[in-house]
C-alpha cells in the first residue's frame, strides 16, 4: 500500500511539473524543487540524498561539461574567425538566379556549421546573416524560419556537445562507430525533409515578392578566409570517425587549425586577444546552460533512486517489443513539444530516468529513439531558445511557425524512430 501511495504521489507531482513547464516555469529551478519532492516523497534517506542525489551526479558530470566548454570553443572561433560567415556569404550569389537552390545551399551550409557548433550565441551569430539573405532572394518568413532552425536541428544527431547532454541518461553509449553511422543517416533524412519542405514550397519563393527586416547587414562585417577553412566544421567528427579520436583533442586540433588557416595566429597578441575573446564568450554561452544540467542531473539522480517504486507500473504500460515502442516513439513525437514527456531536456528527464533504470531495453537503443523525439523539439520547439529568438529577430507569428514545421519534423521523427530500431532493435 505504502508503494502505490508514494507512486501516486510521484505521478502527480510529474504531471504538475509537465504543467509547470508548458506555462512557460523555469526549468533549473522546476527540476531542482523536482529533484527535493522526488527525494521527500521517496522516503529517500538524508545521507542518500546528499551523496547520491547531489554530490555524486554533480561531481561526475564534470567530464560532459568539458565536452560542452569545448564545444561551444569551437562554435565561437568558427564565428568569430569569419569561417561561419565567410561559408554563409557564398550562397547569396546564386540566390537571385536559382532562389530554391539556394536556400536548400543555405539550410546545407547551416547543418555543416552546427555539426559542430553549438550555443544560441552562434545561432544568433549565423542567423542576422543567414536569414536576411534568405528573405532578399525570396524566402518568405513562413518558409525562411522553419527552415532554419530545422536546419540547425539536423546535425545535432552527429553534435559532440548536445550528445553528451543527451549521453547522462545513458552513459554506456560512445559517440562513436554504429551510433555515429546512425546520427549520419538520421541527420541526412532530416535535411531531406526540410529539402522537400522547401521543394514543395517553391512557388511561394519564385513569386517575386521579397520581405525584408528592420536590420542591415554589412558586407564588411563578413570576413573573407580561404575556401579551404570551410571543411574545418566537419574535421571533429572525421577525426572522430577516420582515427577514433575522443571528442576533446578532435575539436581542440579542429580549433587550432582553425586559428591557424585565419590568421588568428599570425601575431602573439592577436593570437591571445582572439583566444581571450573566444573563450569569455564561448563560456557567456553555456553558463546558464550548465547550470540547467546541474539541475537536471540532480533529478536524474533522484529519479533513479524511485525507479522500484515505478518499475511495476511502468513494465504493465511500456511495450517490451522494441518495434512498438519505436513506432509508438514516432507517432508521439509531438509530445517532446513545450518541453514534454518525451523531451530529455524536459519532464522527459523523468521518462529518460525510469526507462533507463528499468533495464527493459538497451540504452543503446533508448538513446537514439528519445533522442529522436527531443531533436523534434530542439527544430521546432517554441521553449528552444534558439527558435523563440528567430521568432523574434524574423517577426514571425509562433502560430504558423509551427504549422509550418511540426508536420515536418513528426514525418522526419517517425521516420528516424523507424531507423533507431533497424539499427539498434
Amino acid at each position: 500500500m505504502t508503494n502505490i501511495i508514494i507512486s501516486s504521489l510521484l505521478l502527480i507531482t510529474f504531471i504538475l511539473f509537465i504543467g509547470y513547464i508548458i506555462k512557460g516555469g523555469n526549468l533549473l529551478i522546476g527540476f531542482f524543487v523536482m529533484t527535493i519532492l522526488w527525494s521527500v516523497i521517496g522516503l529517500v534517506p538524508l545521507p542518500t540524498f546528499m551523496q547520491k542525489v547531489i554530490a555524486e551526479p554533480a561531481l561526475n558530470y564534470g567530464p560532459t561539461i568539458i565536452y560542452i566548454v569545448f564545444g561551444s570553443w569551437f562554435g565561437r572561433v568558427l564565428v568569430e574567425s569569419g569561417i561561419a560567415a565567410s561559408i554563409s556569404s557564398q550562397t547569396e550569389k546564386i540566390g537571385r538566379k536559382a532562389p530554391v537552390i539556394a536556400t536548400i545551399l543555405i539550410v546545407l551550409v547551416t547543418a555543416l556549421i552546427f555539426s559542430s557548433a553549438y550555443g544560441v550565441g552562434s545561432v544568433m551569430a549565423m542567423g542576422v546573416i543567414l536569414i536576411p539573405i534568405m528573405l532578399s532572394i525570396g524566402v518568405p518568413k513562413k518558409v525562411a524560419i522553419p527552415a532554419f532552425t530545422m536546419a540547425i536541428g539536423a546535425p545535432m544527431y552527429i553534435n559532440v556537445v548536445l550528445f553528451n547532454q543527451i549521453k547522462v541518461f545513458f552513459p554506456s553509449v560512445s559517440f562513436s562507430g554504429k551510433y555515429l553511422i546512425f546520427g549520419i543517416v538520421a541527420m541526412l533524412i532530416q535535411l531531406t525533409g526540410v529539402i522537400i519542405f522547401i521543394v514543395l514550397n517553391r512557388k511561394s519563393i519564385e513569386d517575386d515578392n521579397i520581405e525584408v527586416l528592420d536590420v542591415e547587414i554589412s558586407q564588411s562585417e563578413i570576413k573573407k578566409v580561404s575556401p579551404i577553412t570551410y571543411l574545418i566544421p566537419i574535421l571533429p567528427v572525421v577525426f572522430n570517425m577516420v582515427f577514433h579520436w575522443d571528442a576533446i583533442p578532435s575539436l581542440l586540433l579542429a580549433t587550432i587549425l582553425a586559428l591557424l588557416m585565419t590568421g588568428k595566429m599570425h601575431s602573439f597578441k592577436i593570437f591571445i586577444d582572439f583566444i581571450n575573446m573566444t573563450t569569455t564568450k564561448a563560456i557567456n554561452d553555456i553558463s546558464g546552460l550548465i547550470f540547467f544540467l546541474m539541475s537536471l542531473i540532480m533529478f536524474v539522480g533522484s529519479a533513479t533512486i524511485n525507479v522500484p517504486r515505478f518499475k511495476g507500473m511502468i513494465e504493465v504500460i511500456v511495450p517490451h517489443s522494441p518495434l512498438v515502442l519505436a513506432i509508438a516513439i514516432g507517432i508521439l513525437a509531438p509530445l517532446a513539444l513545450f518541453r514534454g514527456p518525451l523531451h530529455v531536456w524536459g519532464a522527459g528527464a523523468a521518462t529518460a530516468s525510469v526507462l533507463a533504470a528499468t533495464g527493459i531495453f538497451p540504452a543503446s537503443l533508448l538513446l537514439p529513439l528519445l533522442y529522436t523525439a527531443s531533436i523534434m523539439a530542439v527544430s521546432i520547439d517554441l521553449t528552444q531558445s534558439w527558435n523563440t529568438w528567430a521568432l523574434n529577430y524574423s517577426k514571425l507569428e509562433a502560430k504558423t511557425y509551427l504549422k509550418m514545421g511540426v508536420p515536418v519534423m513528426w514525418l522526419v521523427s517517425i521516420v528516424n524512430a523507424m531507423l533507431g530500431f533497424a539499427f539498434f532493435g
